[in-house]
């Protein structure tokens, strides 16, 4: 069996309505489960007890580079009226070298919450990136 290594993180695709979209940032992949304190006066032997309470997750950051006449993002964000929003699944693999998936991550009726354009400066030469955060209602992680 030849040897494993861990997969770089350079090698990964964002879809989402089934379109697929060049990033070249993801962060926020994160889900927590908050811990319930309890006190038992039953058991005077415990102080508390902990049980799993509610999941959390994190608010997703995607960043691109600027590209001429693309402005989905802030299309996106128009959408959203008072209590309601153009709610899309999000899919993240994780590539080997082969181009295909090895780990993916779903998120579940995301929406944007901020749209921000690229930091503008006369004396920089950086590529202006832009910048989607979105909430979502889940994250579900799969393996290939």
């Amino acid at each position: 069996m030849p040897a494993q290594y861990p997969l770089p993180v350079f090698h990964f695709t964002v879809q989402w309505g089934g379109t697929r979209i060049g990033f070249s940032e993801v962060t926020g992949l994160t889900q927590e489960n908050q811990a319930i304190e309890y006190r038992d006066g039953s058991f005077p032997e415990y102080s508390s007890i902990k049980m799993p309470g509610l999941r959390k997750f994190s608010n997703v950051t995607l960043k691109r580079g600027v590209i001429k006449s693309d402005n989905d993002f802030f299309k996106w964000l128009q959408t959203i009226k008072l209590n309601t929003a153009e709610r899309r699944d999000v899919v993240i693999s994780l590539l080997n070298e082969n181009h295909e998936p090895v780990m993916t991550w779903k998120l579940h009726n995301a929406f944007p919450v901020k749209v921000e354009g690229p930091q503008l400066k006369a004396a920089g030469n950086e590529v202006a990136i832009e910048t989607i955060e979105l909430a979502h209602e889940g994250l579900d992680v799969e393996n290939a």
